[in-house]
């Protein structure tokens, strides 16, 4: 049995906690590894560690520490095939599909490397008789990422390339799910020539969360996850003095007015739906048909839509989406479905009877689609995180604007129309906090910033983009005065610019 052990301090660290996790294979429903659950001292130990690493790292200047990224950025495609054939055997999305996830974490590494440019200051001349003032960005110290499993190397580049870039070190919590890649980027950044201390990770379950969140070394946390556990991230970790911000679950609305093209809205909903077994927080699990017409016209085409998907091993090229990351998992979007069918939505298509021939362990679930979904019913109002389609029919433009923005969630949102006006018009309106036009997954590029709003996210302050440098340093203030001639006595009046 392969042991995965910590990464701490430029090297791998085996803990002495005697806890374990089970790493599976999502394809077959055996156990391929078991990874080391971290002790509170373990853990201090890696805080310690990155806190002696960041007085040196802290003091490189921006450009070198870009050139950093530079390599870690050239690393990771050369090894692109090989991360994504582990990340698709622990997590067990396909392997497009977890190039996709790597490639989309490359990208705020790419916004990383002009690192030396972002973090210029504002500098005023002449701001009062002799005075000048400017600002510099400093990093905050030792900070810390806790992550999810579905994007298992996407969300842990989006948290330590800024934050190792500005000057910080990191502490990395993966999940215990799929532990592997993580501790492979973090051995890659010691070979692209970060100082060892930099990027460590630590692995466990909710009370290595909970040394995280208390350390008092620790001066920010990111995290991702479901939102409960998101709010009690938030509401700790700020408790105990962190700067945090913790993004959690979503339930994504895809309006469809009747102007639409729905030979494309039907390709963009299947892959916003089921892709990646809907174990997205920017899936779209929920369409919002404008109009019986539209609606009874949509559920025609996705129905024959769903008929042609392939579900199969993470190694099938063919395949449009793997098993589920874990048999409790499928379970719960399993009862999920039942729920749905209790409440009387009606249940069009049933995936929960699908068995892969060969891999009848595997934690394979068939796309399902359900119609007659009502605000009230609470496989509406949660997130089943699988790939299960609600059909929510609106009668109207303002109804359908209602449902995304009245839900507890507001994550992501999407319209498909051709009428530019409704679109602007839908785009400012709608309370959510991320807006795509025709656009059924709208993550946006590394530059700008990602974050929902409501129960999708807690704290002030999104991930990457200018957000998250902001996030992951602390601003200066310097007003300097040079005096010619005899020192003025004026040390008790408060100073103006007069």
């Amino acid at each position: 049995m392969r042991d995965i052990a910590h990464f701490v301090n430029g090297q791998a660290f085996n803990g002495a906690s005697g806890r374990y996790g089970d790493v599976f294979n999502p394809n077959t429903g055996e156990v391929q590894a078991r990874v080391q659950f971290a002790t509170d001292g373990e853990i201090d130990a890696a805080v310690q560690a990155a806190a002696k690493a960041q007085v040196g790292w802290g003091a490189v200047n921006p450009q070198r520490r870009a050139r950093v990224m530079f390599e870690f950025k050239r690393l990771i495609e050369r090894d692109m095939n090989s991360l994504a054939e582990i990340l698709s055997s622990e997590h067990g999305k396909v392997i497009a599909d977890s190039k996709g996830d790597i490639q989309r974490g490359l990208e705020v590494i790419e916004f990383a490397c002009g690192i030396p440019h972002i973090l210029k200051g504002e500098y005023t001349e002449g701001a009062g008789p002799g005075i000048d003032v400017y600002s510099m960005r400093q990093p905050l110290g030792v900070c810390a990422g806790i992550t999810p499993f579905n994007f298992p190397a996407m969300i842990p580049m989006w948290m330590f390339g800024i934050a190792i870039a500005v000057g910080n070190t990191f502490i990395l919590k993966p999940s215990e799910k799929d532990p592997t890649v993580p501790v492979k980027l973090a051995e890659l950044m010691m070979e692209a020539g970060a100082p060892e201390g930099v990027l460590n990770v630590i692995h466990g379950d909710k009370s290595a969360v909970d040394a995280i969140l208390t350390h008092p070394l620790i001066r920010a946390v990111s995290f991702v996850g479901s939102s409960d556990i998101a709010h009690y991230v938030y509401q700790t970790g700020t408790a105990h003095g962190k700067r945090v911000q913790a993004m959690g679950g979503a339930k994504n609305h895809g309006i469809v007015l009747p102007d639409a093209d729905l030979d494309q809205v039907v390709k963009d909903l299947s892959g916003a739906a089921f892709g990646s077994a809907g174990e997205r927080c920017m899936a779209l699990p929920v369409v919002v048909p404008v109009g019986k017409k539209t609606a009874d016209e949509l559920r025609e085409r996705l129905v024959a839509e769903i008929d042609t998907l392939k579900v199969g091993v993470s190694t099938d090229t063919a395949a449009h989406y793997g098993p589920v990351v874990s048999a409790q998992h499928r379970a719960k979007i399993a009862d999920y479905i039942q729920i749905g069918v209790d409440e009387g939505a009606e249940l069009v298509v049933d995936g929960r009877d699908f068995h892969l021939q060969g891999f009848e362990k595997g934690f394979f679930i068939g796309p399902s689609l359900f119609d007659g979904v009502k605000k009230g019913m609470k496989t509406y109002q949660e997130e089943i995180f699988g790939p299960v389609l609600q059909m929510a029919r609106a009668e109207s433009f303002e109804e359908a604007i209602a449902l995304p923005s009245e839900h507890q969630y507001g994550n992501g949102v999407a319209i498909f129309t051709r009428n530019g006006r409704a679109a602007r018009e839908f785009a400012a309106r709608v309370n959510v906090g991320m807006v795509g036009i025709n656009v059924p997954i709208p993550v946006p590029v590394a530059y700008h910033t990602f974050g929902g709003w409501k129960r999708s996210a807690f704290g002030d302050t999104n991930q990457h983009g200018v957000e998250g440098v902001k996030f992951y340093t602390k601003v200066k203030t310097v007003t300097a005065r040079w005096p010619e001639g005899d020192v003025e006595d004026s040390a008790f009046v408060i100073p103006t610019m007069k």
